[in-house]
């Protein structure tokens, strides 16, 4: 059974980014193709819940070969940006530190619960469960069109 959604729709405006791609620069090492956050749509240090998006493109590197004639973003990548988000909002909430690397060190109850498609914007949204020195666990759940598409937990650490 999908779990109750980490945000309120009506209280966001996905239109209007609070930051953008170089704001998640300055704490995500990822690059290139492996960007899997274009923003981020709501950062509070005073509540756990941190949220982001990604916009599904039809030409993305990925799309001619999963699925050919019926491109489908690859759940894999989905995580990826989960852990994306959930990197941003750790490394935010503690400070920047451009020495640590944080990677992804496991994942839980991962459930896809529909096909994210191009053109989507794919909402990303983290919640902070617990966070002991460079060791991180967050539920994860991504939208798209307010339906939920994916949940779980990432659990990062320093690499």
């Amino acid at each position: 059974m999908p779990a109750q959604p980490l945000i309120d729709f009506e209280k966001l405006d996905l239109a209007r980014p609070s930051f953008g791609l170089d704001e998640v620069r300055k704490y995500c090492k990822q690059r290139g193709r492996f960007e899997m956050l274009d923003g981020i749509v709501r950062f509070d240090a005073n509540d756990p819940v941190c949220v982001g998006f990604k916009d599904v493109r039809a030409d993305a590197w990925w799309a001619a070969d999963h699925i050919p004639g019926r491109p489908i973003f690859p759940g894999a990548l989905q995580c990826e940006g989960a852990a994306q988000l959930a990197t941003y909002d750790f490394l935010k909430r503690r400070g920047r530190d451009d020495d640590l690397f944080l990677g992804f060190a496991g994942m839980d109850s991962v459930r896809f619960r529909g096909l994210v498609a191009p053109p989507a914007r794919l909402v990303l949204a983290v919640r902070l469960l617990k966070a002991r020195g460079p060791v991180f666990i967050y539920d994860a759940q991504a939208f798209v069109e307010r339906r939920l598409v994916f949940e779980g937990q990432i659990i990062g650490s320093a690499v």
